[in-house]
């Protein structure tokens, strides 16, 4: 079998993607990640102190949800990434 012809079915957002216009947009806006960072912290740090003496919420169900979807798109993304480097990996030995 020839493994240089194997290719991914690409999505259409991976096809529509411009990598150029990503890295002018991060470039541009690094300096944000510095402030969504601090006001993720006061939001965790506040949001602790002000629930401190709140009775607490039952949460596993929904809790228990999203694990199992993390879990359902990490394996998606490792499937997924393993296809991928499997068939770079098979390129560049033949």
């Amino acid at each position: 079998m020839n493994m240089s012809v194997l290719t991914l079915q690409e999505y259409e957002f991976e096809k529509q993607f411009n990598e150029n216009e990503a890295i002018q947009w991060m470039q541009e806006n690094w300096k944000k990640s510095l402030l969504f960072s601090a006001l993720y912290a006061a939001f965790i740090f506040g949001g602790r102190h002000l629930m401190n003496k709140r009775a607490k919420f039952e949460l596993r169900k929904p809790l228990v949800l999203w694990s199992l979807t993390l879990a359902d798109f990490s394996i998606f993304g490792a499937l997924r990434t393993g296809a991928y480097m499997c068939i770079l990996l098979s390129c560049t030995t033949n």
